[in-house]
């Protein structure tokens, strides 16, 4: 009888980041053995999506600086490297935030990153949930900035009737060109031309046609790529952000509601601590198009409860899981019944009589015209 062979169990490596050891599977990266310590030691990403193959290398938002490579090699590497693209060995030490190098870089790289981009804040659908915003605001330099020349601006262009395109805000992070190429059969759009000049665009101004074009959206980590259906409409902070569930043929129909009072907003795919969709039965949650963008009523989803936003955000302001609120007097008052209104305020004023969510852009006063006559 042949003597059974047992499979050894893979070693783990032991590194420390930050002061903080922590064993991984060999092959890990850095940037994900310090996601799994926790968000104080995370490096920032702008361009890494674990979810998409061959992603980041690409904004060097992640630099660290490795103290010592290994155990069996204690040298440190003489550069900073990208945490998102190197993998761990066992013994390496590296330093995150406790490094003065790091957080000198950090500042370069966020002043290049808005080099080229527009103060759009004020106007952009990305406010309150952008990444360039948090990530400039934690390590931008104070002062102002020294680029004395004009930002590049490029022409407008339709990219299709459901996903706004704003080339002057993008930083390039390729997610939206990784997305249409791993998801989808035809790929339409790239990045075209090079260095300065490079920017995302359909190779023959054709329109971005398929079921799951909506997800370049959920990726984009600025307001480059908005919702069409969105546009205008309301501030993130300003909604209520619920999970919910329909059955889909297309997709796993799980998502997140964005309302503002009644009104269904708009939808969103369920994202994770580091703003990435959420993996459910083992796989990443992507919705279709048909539940991104025409599924706007309530009645169509079967609501869950309250989504837990885990990140610094004012999104996260607007929550009413675990809050205390007053007792209800008036239905002891009255025996047990609920008092009856005198009278439906939202009819007789007048006010908001057009149903903002079902509108395909922006409401204007041409709009409210319309409902008149």
């Amino acid at each position: 009888m042949a003597e059974e062979i047992k499979k050894e169990a893979p070693k783990l490596f032991k590194v420390t980041i930050d002061n903080k050891t922590i064993e991984v599977p060999p092959g890990t990266t850095i940037l994900n053995a310090a996601r799994m310590i926790g968000v104080e030691v995370a490096p920032p990403a702008m361009c890494y999506y674990s979810k998409l193959e061959e992603s980041g290398g690409r904004c060097r938002s992640c630099l660290v600086e490795v103290a010592a490579g290994s155990t069996a090699d204690p040298r440190p590497m003489p550069k900073l490297v990208a945490s998102c693209r190197t993998t761990v060995m066992d013994g390496m030490v590296v330093n995150n935030y406790s490094s003065e190098r790091v957080l000198d870089a950090r500042k370069g790289v966020v002043e290049f990153l808005l080099v080229n981009h527009p103060l759009d804040c004020p106007i952009c659908d990305q406010a309150g949930e952008c990444y360039l915003q948090d990530f400039s605001y934690e390590h931008g330099k104070t002062a102002a900035s020294r680029y004395e020349f004009k930002k590049r601006i490029f022409e407008l262009e339709d990219i299709g009737p459901y996903i706004k395109l704003h080339m002057t805000r993008c930083i390039l992070c390729y997610r939206c060109v990784l997305v249409a190429d791993q998801l989808t059969e035809k790929r339409v759009h790239g990045v075209l031309k090079r260095g300065d000049h490079a920017e995302i665009s359909t190779y023959i101004s054709k329109a971005i046609d398929n079921d799951f074009s909506g997800n370049m959206i959920d990726v984009c980590p600025v307001g480059a790529l908005t919702d069409r259906t969105f546009r205008f409409k309301n501030r993130v902070w300003f909604t209520k952000p619920v999970d919910a569930h329909r059955d889909c043929d297309k997709c796993c129909g799980k998502v997140t509601l964005w309302q503002r009072g009644e009104e269904v907003m708009r939808v969103t795919s369920r994202k994770d601590p580091w703003a990435e969709v959420q993996t459910i039965d083992g796989k990443p949650a992507w919705i279709c198009n048909d539940c991104r963008f025409h599924k706007k009523k309530i009645n169509d989803w079967v609501i869950e409860g309250p989504t837990v936003i885990s990140r610094h955000s004012v999104i996260a302001q607007g929550h009413y899981e675990g809050m205390i609120k007053p007792k209800e007097t008036l239905p002891e008052v009255m025996g047990g019944r609920d008092p009856k209104l005198l009278m439906d305020i939202r009819k007789v004023s007048g006010v908001n009589s057009v149903d903002i969510s079902q509108l395909p852009g922006p409401a204007t006063s041409e709009t409210f015209k319309k409902k008149e006559q």
